[in-house]
């Protein structure tokens, strides 16, 4: 019988992500009304805003019809507009949940989401039964689907109607029992610019499971112009960008310019359209360069964007169209030193080299390595941060690029005053080519990261750890 009266709410259950929902139903003498799905109002109470794409309705005209259990590669959200069932779920993804069951009444006052990769099934308890699901995937013969038997001994479902009494189609009969059923893997996540320094972090973090792709330009050019075919993108839940156009000054070029408009600004379109249209969570990596250093206190994610040069026109470009995904995180930072050449160790080989080096002591900021910038961004997604722009840079006392490499030298046993302080006009003076203006200023506040969970690592300790293992490397 169904329930009149209801308060939209929403209850979790034993299995991660599959929610229990009570419907407010409006009824009289002449029937009945509800809003079956109605997204402001369901996202407010909590539920994803999953995207649904299609609608389906299976009738079923006796009691005992019994269907399942079917665990397809998209998001579900089933009701019934007349009758009754008895459903059940059965965790088919891989993971600690793996076979955990729960099992419900739905009437047109309750509803339930179940997730990719959560076998789903029912069994009628009212005759002329419509149960119906909106899906946010389109069927495809190349889709990843798993399949459970109905009477499986370890899933153990209390069947109403028992199933030697029902009507099974052949197909449900011969599925396989949970020993024997191939887990659903997550969602892929894609990792762009996995040759630089950030995306190796990002490969140590993420690690090598078979869900993770990492990526090249020559693997995967977002120039190309079947980029949207080239995956099956409903089978992606992340994408890293991780690749951009880093050559400051050649971006000053008109060969530079029309290179950094590609990558950090098109190429971002390109991504974000497939991520906006796939349900993908988008991480876009972009930098201080956004800014243009003249703010007396650190910049806020909120802060007006003010770039400067070419190369922080083009990542600016590229967090304002990544900000359109529904789903984004945008990740701000700054002094970027990883794997490969960087400040930091040219500084230590000249310091080896016993020379002493003229070095900008106007441009204060916070050194960020890889590492932590990659523990940054899979805390983000592994916990379920909000979406939108954080800064994510190394902790403590801002510094200067010069008192950066009198760091280095005392860190590496040389003398710190061999370092002299020179402003950027002077360190420029006299160069070849173009050169890129600079924020003077690149402190970013990182108050919004600290609120997440995530707590940033002091820049100069960190210093210290990534010289003390260049040591041990090269020992």
């Amino acid at each position: 019988m169904t329930e009149f009266g209801k308060a939209l709410a929403v209850t979790e259950t034993p299995i991660p992500g599959l929610l229990l929902v009570e419907l407010p139903v409006h009824g009289d003498s002449r029937g009945w009304f509800k809003e079956n799905w109605q997204r402001e109002k369901m996202v407010a109470a909590g539920l994803p805003d999953f995207g649904p794409v299609q609608n389906n309705v299976s009738f079923n005209d006796a009691v005992g019809t019994t269907r399942g259990i079917h665990a397809e590669p998209w998001d579900k959200w089933v009701s019934v507009a007349t009758g009754r069932i008895f459903g059940a779920w059965v965790d088919l993804r891989e993971g600690d949940t793996f076979g955990t069951v729960f099992t419900a009444e739905i009437d047109p006052s309750r509803a339930i989401l179940v997730p990719r990769g959560v076998g789903n099934s029912y069994q009628t308890l009212e005759a002329d039964t419509a149960y119906t699901y909106l899906v946010n995937d389109h069927w495809s013969p190349d889709a990843a689907y798993s399949f459970l038997n109905l009477a499986d001994e370890t899933a153990a479902i209390d069947w109403p109607i028992p199933l030697a009494e029902v009507e099974i189609s052949a197909k449900d009969l011969a599925h396989p029992r949970l020993a024997d059923v191939a887990p659903i893997p997550p969602r892929r996540t894609l990792v762009l610019g996995a040759g630089g320094q950030l995306g190796r972090a990002l490969r140590a973090a993420l690690g090598d499971a078979p869900h993770v792709e990492y990526a090249t330009r020559d693997d995967l050019d977002l120039d190309r112009a079947d980029l949207a075919t080239a995956r099956r993108w409903r089978d992606y839940g992340t994408i890293v960008n991780a690749a951009a156009y880093t050559a400051v000054d050649l971006a000053e070029t008109a060969a530079g310019r029309e290179a950094a408009w590609r990558a950090n600004a098109a190429g971002v379109a390109a991504l974000a359209r497939i991520a906006a249209e796939n349900g993908i969570t988008l991480v876009h990596v972009s930098s201080d360069y956004v800014f243009d250093g003249t703010k007396d206190d650190a910049y806020t994610e909120d802060d007006a964007l003010r770039p400067l040069g070419v190369y922080g026109q083009t990542k600016a470009a590229g967090d304002l169209v990544a900000t359109t995904v529904p789903r984004h995180y945008v990740v701000r930072t700054s002094w970027v030193i990883g794997d490969g050449r960087n400040f930091v160790r040219t500084m230590a080989s000249l310091a080896e080299r016993g020379v002493a080096p003229r070095v900008v002591g106007d441009q204060i900021g916070r050194l960020t390595f890889t590492d932590d910038l990659a523990s940054a961004i899979v805390h983000l997604l592994t916990t379920g941060a909000p979406h939108g722009v954080y800064n994510v840079t190394g902790a403590g006392e801002p510094r200067s690029w010069a008192d950066v490499a009198r760091a280095v030298y005392r860190l590496t046993g040389h003398e710190p005053d061999a370092v002299t302080d020179v402003t950027t006009e002077e360190y420029f003076a006299g160069q070849d080519g173009p050169v890129a203006p600079r924020p003077r200023n690149s402190v970013l506040s990182l108050d919004r990261i600290v609120a997440s969970g995530w707590t940033p690592r002091d820049a100069d300790a960190a210093l210290e750890a990534y010289l003390a293992a260049d040591r041990a490397t090269d020992s």
